[in-house]
């Protein structure tokens, strides 16, 4: 017996076994995506990357031209006058031991974290639940910041961090199926270029080594990974 569904199974036979542009892709990926609510498209980028070694790391941020399509919740450590400029600037949550408190209770109710220098003696014993939620601030991504209202303006307006796995692959979401093909493949543009901008001088050989976008629910769609260099080229 498949572990699929009748609609996960109908919607894979839609999907040939080769690798499409990634316009096709995308398309593809919104037009078999069968479920009811409006589902998220992501892409799967594995490279040719050892993360293992520090001079292979890959991370980044990018600005979507079109957002995600939801404003991310966002938590701000901050004390003094910097808890006003984050509440100004639209944080859902702003604190310092208080948040921290409820985090190591279980607390998770947020999709990004902005914190200021001075607030990283507080947050660094959250590293255990943040870090493998790629939820930790960073000054390499600009979530470690005195300007805590530039961070969390570009939050809001869609900026995705990705980060490499142990495993070489970065995953990412750029939008949802209801922004259309189009939208879609220019968010999707952007988070590839940001992805090769990124890349390591150590990385040897192939980078984008394979290439996928899915929604949610369906099923996964290889996008041609020696388009996407050509395309940046």
């Amino acid at each position: 017996m498949s572990r699929h569904g009748k609609n996960y199974r109908n919607a894979a036979a839609k999907v040939e076994v080769r690798a499409y542009p990634l316009a096709d892709a995308i398309r593809l990926a919104t037009e078999t995506a069968y479920a009811k609510f409006d589902e998220t498209v992501d892409i799967a980028m594995r490279l040719g990357v050892d993360p293992k070694h520090a001079d292979q790391m890959v991370r980044g941020t990018v600005v979507l031209p079109h957002g995600l399509g939801r404003s991310a919740r966002v938590l701000v450590f901050a004390q003094g006058e910097k808890i006003k400029e984050a509440e100004e600037a639209g944080a859902d949550f702003v604190g310092g031991d208080d948040m921290a408190k409820k985090i190591e209770g279980g607390w998770l109710d947020f999709e990004a974290v902005v914190a200021t220098p001075d607030m990283m003696r507080v947050v660094g014993r959250l590293g255990k639940v943040l870090g493998p939620r790629g939820l930790m601030p960073n000054p390499k991504t600009g979530t470690v910041t005195a300007d805590v209202a530039k961070a969390i303006q570009e939050i809001k307006a869609g900026k995705v961090e990705f980060r490499v796995d142990k495993t070489g692959i970065i995953h990412a979401p750029f939008g949802k199926r209801s922004f259309g093909a189009e939208k879609l493949h220019d968010n999707a543009q952007a988070l590839v270029a940001a992805v090769l901008k990124a890349k390591p001088a150590a990385a040897k050989g192939k980078y984008f080594r394979t290439v996928t976008v899915s929604s949610t629910m369906g099923p996964g769609v290889r996008v041609d990974e020696s388009l996407l260099v050509a395309a940046e080229a």
